[in-house]
C-alpha cells in the first residue's frame, strides 16, 4: 500500500540530528513489527461474496415428504423441488430475466411464487405444481402488485391476496382460487386501509386504517358480513400492531407501546379495544415478534433484538428443542425457518457473523439432524472478520449502539490507524443487527474497518429514541453518524484521512448529506439509490404509499411549511460545498428512489466542472439484484475505495 513511503522517510531523516532519526528509527521498525503480526485474511474475489447462493430458501411441504428451495439457473435464482432421500430434482420456474423474489408452499402438491419485472415492484402471483405442470399466472395484471395477506395453510385451494387493481394507490383483499386464478373481492378499501388481518379460519375480520393523515384506527368486525366498526384510533406515533387472533379467534396478540416507551407483546381485546393482558416486555428494546405453532395451539416465543437477536420462550418444549439444536450446531444461532404441518420436522438454519449459514434437517421423533446445504460454501469463515457490537454518546447525550467490523487479525486493542467506510443504514426507520452482511465482509476482506451505527430514528430502540429523529434528516441524525466516527478517529482506530461514507435508500441520503454538511470529514462517498431532493423525493413516491404521506411530512417535513428546513436538508441544493470524490449507482426502475434523484445530483456536479462516477442499471430498481450488476457495481466500489483511500504516500504528506 505505501511502497515508497521507505525511501521517501529515509530521505527526511538524513536531515536530522542523530538522536532523532534512531528514535525515528526505532519507531519504524517497532510500528512494522507489529505490522508483520498481523496475519491477512485469505483474499477472495468480489465475485465470491456476490453471486448467487448456491442453495437457499429452504421450506418443507406440510406433508414433510418434500423440501423446496431456491438455486441459480442461467445466473437468477429459481425454485426447485427435492424429495427428501431422493436424489432427483425437479425445476419448477427457469426465470432468466429475473429472480424469483419469493415463494411458498400452498399445498403438498403446488407452490405458489412471486416476481417483478425489472425491479419496478409491481409483484405478480404465479402456481405450478409440484412435477412442473399447471404453470398459471394468478394475479398477472399490468402495473399491479401483489401481497399476500394470508396463505390459508388450512384450506388448500385458496390464499387471499391484497391487490392495487382497482386503485393504484390503495390494496382491496382477494379469496384466490390458487388453481385457476379466481377471484373474489371481500372488502372494498375505502382509501385509507393499510392492513389486513384474517383469524385462525381464514376469515377477514380485522384492518388497520389510516385517519386524517397522520392518526391509525383499527377496525374490526365480529363476522364476514358485519361491517368494519373502528375499536380504537391513535397517533401514528403510537403502536398497536397485531400479529394474530389468540386461538379461539376471540382476542388478538398484538405489539404495543400505548403508555409505555418499549413495545411490549399483549392481549388486545377488540370488543372493548383495550389491552387486557401483558405477557411479556423488556425495559430496554421494543418487543416486536411473536411465534407460535399451529398444532398445540401454544405461543413459542418473543423476539426482540439486542445487540443481537434474542428469544423470550412462552413454551418449554419449544425451547428445550432450541437448547438441544444450539447443544448440537455449537456457536451459532438457531433459526427454525419452516416445519411440516405435523410439527415433527424441521428445516434448522444456523448463521453467525462469519457465515451465511447452514441448513439442516431436524427430525424431532429421532433426534437427528442432518445437514442439507451451505448457503455459500465457497467462503471459508475463519478467513472472515468479527462483527463486534459497540456504543457511543451522540453530542446530546444519546447513547448510539453500532457495529464495528475489523479486517481478520485486528482487535479493539491493536486497531490504529485503519481506513474506514462508514456504513449508516437504509430506512432510515429501520436498524442494522448482528450476523453475516456480505457487504461488510467483502469490505474487511480488503482492509477496511467497516462501522455501522444505529442512530436516532433506529428501530428497536422505544418510541422516544424514534421520535427523536422527527425532521431531523441533515442534522442531529447526521450528527449521529458525524459524533460516531470522531470517536473512531479519537480512539486510534481510523486514520482520519482515510475515512469513507457508503450507503444505500437512505444510506444513500446520509451519504450525500455526509460530503455535503461536512466535507472535510470523508475522502471518499458512495451513494447507492439515494435520495438527494426532499422536495422531488416526496413527490416520486409509489402511489400506495399516498395513505402515508402525511405521516412522512411530519416525520421528515412538510414541502410547504416546512420548505425552508427540506431546502437545508437536500444536498442537492448545497452541491457547492462538496469536495469530495463521489460515485453513485441508481436503478433506472428505481419505484420508491425515484432515478432523478440521482440524475439531478450527478447533473449540478456536472455544472460545476466535478467528475463524478455514475452507474445506471437500466434493468434493476431499488438495489442491483441481477448478479452480474452486483459484480459491476462492487467492482468498482472496489476500484473506487482503493484509488482514494490507499494512496501511496507522498513525500509532501511527511
Amino acid at each position: 500500500m505505501f511502497k515508497n513511503s521507505k525511501s521517501i522517510l529515509m530521505k527526511r531523516m538524513s536531515t536530522l540530528p542523530l538522536f532523532l532519526t534512531l528514535v525515528l528509527f526505532l519507531m519504524t521498525l517497532n510500528s512494522c513489527k507489529n505490522k508483520e503480526l498481523i496475519q491477512p485474511a485469505k483474499q477472495y474475489a468480489v465475485e465470491d461474496f456476490f453471486k448467487n447462493p448456491e442453495k437457499v430458501n429452504y421450506l418443507l411441504s406440510p406433508d414433510g415428504k418434500y423440501y423446496a428451495y431456491m438455486a441459480p439457473y442461467m445466473d437468477r435464482l429459481n425454485v426447485y423441488v427435492q424429495e427428501i432421500g431422493s436424489e432427483n430434482v425437479i425445476r419448477l420456474t427457469s426465470d432468466t430475466a429475473r429472480s424469483i423474489a419469493g415463494y411458498f408452499w400452498a399445498n403438498n402438491n403446488r407452490i405458489l411464487y412471486l416476481k417483478d419485472s425489472g425491479g419496478d415492484e409491481n409483484f405478480k402471483l404465479f402456481g405450478v405444481d409440484i412435477d412442473g405442470s399447471n404453470l398459471v399466472g394468478l394475479t398477472d395484471f399490468d402495473k399491479v402488485n401483489t401481497n399476500i395477506i394470508d396463505d390459508l395453510p388450512e384450506i388448500e385451494d385458496y390464499v387471499i391476496v391484497g391487490l392495487n387493481k382497482r386503485n393504484a394507490q390503495v390494496f382491496d383483499p382477494y379469496r384466490l382460487n390458487i388453481n385457476t386464478g379466481e377471484l373474489s373481492m371481500l372488502a372494498e378499501n375505502p382509501g385509507n386501509i393499510v392492513g389486513w388481518l384474517t383469524d385462525h379460519n381464514g376469515k377477514l375480520r380485522m384492518a388497520t386504517a389510516i385517519v386524517d393523515g397522520v392518526n391509525t384506527s383499527i377496525l374490526y368486525r365480529e363476522t364476514e358480513e358485519d361491517m368494519f366498526n373502528t375499536i380504537l384510533t391513535t397517533s401514528f406515533k403510537e403502536t398497536m400492531s397485531p400479529f394474530f387472533f389468540t386461538f379461539d379467534n376471540k382476542n388478538v396478540y398484538a405489539s404495543s407501546n400505548l403508555g409505555r416507551d418499549k413495545a411490549a407483546i399483549v392481549v388486545f381485546d377488540p370488543n372493548t379495544g383495550e389491552e387486557v393482558e401483558v405477557l411479556y416486555e423488556n425495559p430496554d428494546f421494543d418487543v416486536d415478534m411473536l411465534f407460535y405453532s399451529k398444532k398445540r395451539k401454544v405461543l413459542t416465543t418473543a423476539r426482540y433484538a439486542s445487540w443481537k437477536l434474542e428469544r423470550h420462550f412462552f413454551d418449554t418444549e419449544f425451547e428445550e428443542m432450541i437448547h438441544f439444536l444450539e447443544s448440537k450446531l455449537v456457536d451459532t444461532e438457531i433459526g427454525i425457518v419452516s416445519t411440516n404441518k405435523a410439527e415433527d420436522k424441521a428445516i434448522v438454519i444456523a448463521t453467525d457473523d462469519k457465515s451465511m449459514g447452514t441448513y439442516y434437517l431436524y427430525d424431532k421423533q429421532t433426534g437427528s439432524i442432518d445437514k442439507i446445504a451451505d448457503i455459500a460454501p465457497w467462503l471459508d469463515k475463519n478467513e472472515m472478520a468479527s462483527m463486534v457490537p459497540i456504543k457511543y454518546e451522540s453530542r446530546d447525550s444519546l447513547t448510539i449502539n453500532g457495529y464495528l467490523t475489523l479486517p481478520k487479525g485486528y482487535t479493539m486493542k491493536n486497531a490504529r490507524d485503519l481506513p474506514v467506510v462508514v456504513n449508516p443504514h437504509g430506512g432510515p426507520w429501520y436498524r442494522d443487527t448482528w450476523g453475516f452482511n456480505p457487504e461488510v465482509q467483502f469490505l474487511a476482506n480488503k482492509g477496511y474497518a467497516v462501522f455501522q451505527m444505529n442512530f436516532r430514528g433506529s428501530t428497536g430502540y422505544g418510541k422516544e429514541f424514534w421520535e427523536a429523529s422527527f425532521k431531523q434528516w441533515g442534522k442531529n441524525m447526521q450528527n449521529d453518524i458525524t459524533d460516531g466516527v470522531n470517536w473512531l478517529i479519537d480512539k486510534g482506530i481510523a486514520d482520519e484521512e482515510r475515512i469513507a461514507i457508503y450507503g444505500g435508500s437512505y444510506g444513500g441520503y446520509a451519504t450525500l448529506a455526509g460530503v455535503t454538511f461536512t466535507p472535510d470529514l470523508y475522502a471518499a462517498a458512495i451513494d447507492y439509490v439515494g435520495v438527494s431532493n426532499l422536495f422531488t423525493f416526496m413527490n416520486t413516491i409509489p402511489p400506495y404509499w399516498k395513505p402515508l404521506l402525511d405521516m412522512l411530512y411530519e416525520m421528515v417535513g412538510d414541502p410547504v411549511k416546512d420548505s425552508i428546513l427540506l431546502r437545508e436538508a437536500s444536498p442537492v441544493f448545497h452541491v457547492d460545498k462538496i469536495t469530495t470524490p463521489l460515485f453513485v449507482a441508481q436503478g433506472a426502475n428505481d419505484p420508491r428512489v425515484n432515478i432523478e434523484e440521482s440524475n439531478q445530483m450527478v447533473e449540478a456536479l456536472k455544472k460545476r466542472g466535478i467528475v463524478v462516477d455514475y452507474m445506471v442499471k437500466d434493468n434493476e430498481g431499488h438495489g442491483f439484484y441481477n448478479e452480474e450488476n452486483r459484480f459491476d457495481f462492487y467492482n468498482a466500489m472496489e476500484k473506487f475505495l482503493d484509488e482514494h483511500l490507499n494512496k501511496e504516500v507522498s513525500e509532501s504528506e511527511l
